[in-house]
């Protein structure tokens, strides 16, 4: 196994990537940086601001993630078929659209909308960034520059750069209001469509002119990509909890101020950690214990919160949650991405990294319900809803035991 050199800035490895690869670890960066701005504070808003439920706001986040990993198939197939750069300007434009309407909605129904709009732009940008993504860093390991998993690293680490900007913005601009601070969104998200007009490549998709036909069925037929993609989905179930779970906890103990701090110590995180947490992961772990361990935590996480709750009413157990969910996550994510191009036979890559998401966004729309349902009926120092929690990821490491390759061995695509 090749190995690239041993240098700890990330910004310097960034920087010397060939420029498509640099081009899309660094839209991750500016992505991240708008929709955070509004995210992590989407919770409060409808729970303070607008008096919803805790059950009705699991509701609404559930299925704004569900309108972007659902439709991920979707923005996959139209990226195989149409290339990257449509797919990702047409998200960038319904994005600025979504963020518009959330920051003027003062109903469930308006919020909803809003909600969708932004999901869907996601459901078009991310796997088209994402297919990219893969495909040029299966040609950076073939000609020996850098392994793929370090690629993705690089590209969680930018994500985190701009997820710990974004919600600092964000809790300047929400001593405004809220509206403010969904207008500044789409005008982060104007300023990235008109980047991206001008420098992401054109080009024909890698599958243009074929009918979706066979990419489904070539997707469909592929079982043990399927299983995979179902454990798997608990990766983004637990993930998102930071914006459901996470927010509730700090409301029981009156520490709503800490949110965004909380999420900027997981981007600091990873940002300091993710490159040699991703190199141990493919040198000395490799596949299966690599991305089991890494559920193992996440799992732990939760658990570890079911333990603290009923004992104190610090922020103890909320910085447990983000400290123990973003280092499994530093685990599971490079090292996922990989698998699911080597599964997919490095074929129709849109399509396959589109059906993980939807997978994910599955989970998280029955999850979130359940998980907003649950924390409304019990207590507020109830260990029971994060026990609950803690199962998800625990069964996934389960799985993931009997479904991942112990090596990463590219699997052969399966006819089509």
């Amino acid at each position: 196994m090749m190995r690239s050199p041993r240098r700890w800035l990330v910004l310097a490895e960034i920087v010397h990537l060939p420029a498509v690869p640099r081009l899309l670890v660094l839209t991750q960066l500016a992505f991240n940086i708008g929709f955070y701005l509004v995210l992590p504070f989407l919770a409060g808003h409808l729970a303070d601001d607008l008096g919803l439920a805790a059950a009705t706001v699991g509701l609404v986040l559930g299925l704004r993630t569900f309108s972007q990993q659902g439709l991920f198939l979707l923005g996959g197939v139209l990226a195989d078929k149409f290339g990257v750069r449509p797919v990702v300007l047409t998200g960038c434009a319904i994005r600025v659209a979504g963020f518009l309407v959330l920051a003027f909605a003062g109903s469930l129904p308006g919020v909803l909308a809003g909600a969708m709009l932004t999901g869907v732009a996601a459901a078009l940008f991310s796997p088209a960034v994402e297919s990219a993504l893969a495909r040029e860093g299966a040609r950076l390991e073939q000609s020996g520059q850098l392994p793929r998993t370090e690629l993705f690293a690089m590209f969680a680490v930018a994500g985190e750069a701009g997820a710990v900007t974004g919600p600092l913005l964000g809790v300047l601009l929400l001593s405004v209001g809220f509206q403010v601070t969904g207008i500044a969104a789409a005008v982060v998200f104007v300023a990235i469509l008109a980047m991206h007009w001008r420098w992401l490549p054109a080009g024909p998709g890698a599958h243009a002119g074929e009918p979706a036909g066979p990419a489904l069925r070539e997707v469909f037929g592929n079982r043990r990509f399927l299983a995979f993609a179902a454990a798997n989905s608990a990766n983004l179930f637990a993930y998102n909890q930071l914006y459901l779970a996470l927010p509730l906890e700090l409301r029981r103990i009156d520490g709503d101020g800490a949110l965004g701090w909380l999420f900027a110590l997981a981007s600091i995180m990873v940002v300091a950690g993710q490159m040699p947490i991703a190199r141990y992961a493919r040198d000395v772990l490799g596949p299966r214990r690599a991305l089991v361990l890494g559920f193992l935590i996440i799992a732990g996480a939760f658990t570890t919160v079911a333990v603290l709750v009923p004992l104190t009413s610090s922020v103890l157990p909320a910085v447990t949650l983000v400290v123990l969910l973003t280092a499994g996550q530093m685990l599971v994510n490079p090292m996922a991405g990989d698998v699911t191009a080597r599964l997919a036979g490095e074929r129709r890559l849109g399509a396959h990294f589109g059906v993980v998401s939807a997978a994910g966004g599955l989970a998280v729309l029955a999850g979130s319900t359940a998980t907003g349902a649950l924390m409304d009926v019990a207590p507020p120092s109830s260990p029971l809803p994060w026990a609950a929690l803690a199962a998800v990821p625990l069964l996934s490491a389960a799985a993931l035991w009997l479904i991942t390759p112990t090596t990463a061995v590219r699997e052969p695509a399966p006819s089509a």
